[in-house]
């Protein structure tokens, strides 16, 4: 028997790097998988794609930064499937690079918004459905840097390091309640992420980026989806307010 056979997953920022991975690794184990994002002109093709691997997946057009839209898409997953057997938060922006003394208020609170404040309404409208279920899955995306600092990221490191604590929180909290809660840190990921952070396309930049990981190259998204599968099956039954690192080394230097 696949892994997640006849479960149902949703992923926030399912359409593209980590989250899509996730969701086509997910549909191959026999998932039902809810993807929740922002619509674009891309959507439909990307939801192609996941629906090769399994016909049910389903889209939903949603702002994680809105408490409202996030309630009504795990509404629609209930409604859609009947269950919500395992969430991966995985929303996510870079943010525009800055030191602290010259961060805007804007450019502080889109990161926190999204990366952080987003993370805990999903959280929040998850929990509640898996607290009725008595079972279910978290698995929250960190980063490597929700453990360490990070030039000109504060609003990324920050908003990861928050992430973390949500993850410790939540998992303790819940523990006893069949629900199991844990983050995967990733190191640099060969995403688009990274080319909107202009450093795919900067040589140098780029260089002196995988050279911070010991194994010498940026990860992979199916990498981070292989992790993401052992944190909502079986496999990791035991585990819960844990992080597991995924990152060539990068914080063993």
């Amino acid at each position: 028997m696949k892994k997640l056979e006849n479960k149902t997953v949703f992923i926030t920022g399912g359409l593209s790097g980590i989250g899509k991975a996730c969701a086509l690794a997910a549909a191959a184990e026999g998932a039902n998988v809810a993807i929740a994002d922002i619509s674009s002109d891309s959507s439909e093709k990307e939801m192609e794609e996941i629906r090769a691997a399994n016909s049910k997946a389903i889209f939903i057009n949603c702002d994680v930064t809105s408490y409202n839209d996030v309630a009504k898409a795990i509404q629609h997953v209930i409604k859609t499937f009947g269950s919500l057997d395992v969430a991966l938060n995985n929303a996510g922006i870079g943010g525009v690079p800055s030191r602290v003394g010259e961060m805007t208020e804007e450019g502080w609170k889109k990161v926190i918004d999204i990366n952080l404040t987003g993370v805990f309404n999903c959280m929040k409208h998850e929990l509640v459905q898996m607290s009725i279920q008595k079972n279910g899955v978290i698995v929250n995306m960190a980063s490597i840097l929700g453990k360490v600092g990070f030039a000109q990221s504060s609003h990324y490191v920050a908003a990861k390091h928050g992430v973390l604590g949500l993850t410790k929180t939540a998992a303790v909290e819940y523990a006893t309640e069949g629900i199991r809660i844990n983050a995967i840190c990733p190191g640099f990921i060969d995403t688009p992420l990274l080319k909107k952070g202009g450093i795919s396309d900067n040589v140098e930049v780029k260089q002196q980026i995988i050279n911070l990981h010991p194994m010498k190259r940026f990860g992979n998204s199916d990498e981070i989806a292989n992790g993401f599968i052992f944190l909502s099956c079986d496999d990791s039954s035991f585990m819960t307010g844990t992080a597991i690192e995924i990152e060539g080394g990068y914080l063993s230097v």
